[in-house]
């Protein structure tokens, strides 16, 4: 596919710095390349990726390439969204079709007529709506919650997941038939710990941040620490090596960071153990309220 006119006037680094990526991954690269190439096309995209990868700045890059750019774009987390509000949020409600429908309301698909829609964690969606996805996807046709009145809408959709989907159809949970309809373009984004090369680049970009924020100088990372920065696993990818970068640069008081300060700060490969410095934050919380309550029951 040739790629989108735009994109040759403008180099893969002025891209990044436009949507705030950091990054010279060669898989991070083609992501967004491939982004480009179909942004001009109305083709559905999946982009798939684990938790805290990034996957949300993929919809915003084809948004901003395509003839739609000048239209509404609206990015919606459907895990977020209660099962039994979820098809009024995506498609509208008349007035009176349920309790506390006190009037009636455009729902997502039909304020982003000629637009973007972004679905983030699709994998989390009811049948019933995926039911009512699949018929927006193939017929453009959507009908409001409470209402027998066919409508029309032309949005691009562009969904994502970290959901195995194979997994989830053989299981019951997604529908087959939506999957290839949504994975019209696959779009993978590679977790952190496979982009050795860009995670201390990503630290060192936060911790500009956060001195900025804090007004205090950035941290840096020790050589030594910097090799056990770029050796951990971050099953949160760069969201939880953002929020540990956040975490030091308020706490630490010395700005040269140690692998034995940073060691304090990385919990072991596993999703239920919080930071140590998290852990001893509650213990000190904890330990507070049962003083207090010890005092309270004294007195």
């Amino acid at each position: 596919m040739p790629k989108n006119d735009n994109f040759a006037d403008m180099e893969l680094n002025e891209i990044k710095n436009r949507f705030g990526i950091i990054g010279n991954d060669p898989r991070l690269n083609n992501a967004i390349d491939t982004a480009i190439q179909i942004a001009g096309t109305n083709l559905s995209v999946l982009i798939t990726g684990e938790s805290g990868v990034g996957k949300e700045v993929i919809p915003k890059i084809i948004h901003a390439f395509s003839p739609r750019k000048h239209n509404t774009y609206i990015a919606i987390n459907c895990g977020a969204i209660p099962e039994g509000t979820i098809e009024s949020e995506l498609f509208g409600h008349e007035k009176g079709s349920f309790t506390g429908a006190n009037e009636a309301r455009k729902g997502y698909f039909e304020v982003a007529d000629k637009g973007t829609i972004f679905l983030d964690e699709v994998g989390e969606l009811p049948l019933s709506t995926q039911v009512r996805l699949l018929r927006v996807l193939e017929t453009g046709e959507f009908i409001r919650v409470g209402s027998s009145k066919t409508q029309k809408t032309d949005v691009r959709v562009i969904a994502a997941s970290n959901v195995n989907f194979m997994h989830a159809i053989r299981n019951g949970r997604f529908r087959e038939d939506l999957y290839y309809r949504l994975n019209a373009v696959p779009i993978s984004i590679p977790p952190l710990r496979e982009r050795k090369g860009d995670i201390h680049l990503l630290f060192m970009k936060f911790a500009l941040d956060f001195a900025d924020k804090y007004k205090m100088p950035a941290v840096r990372l020790t050589p030594e620490a910097r090799a056990l920065l770029e050796s951990y696993r971050w099953p949160g990818n760069i969201r939880q090596l953002k929020n540990v970068a956040e975490q030091i640069s308020v706490l630490e008081n010395n700005r040269q960071i140690s692998p034995e300060v940073l060691a304090r700060y990385l919990p072991a490969d596993d999703p239920n153990q919080l930071p140590c410095g998290a852990v001893t934050a509650v213990r000190r919380a904890i330990y507070r309220t049962v003083t207090l309550f010890s005092r309270c029951c004294s007195s």
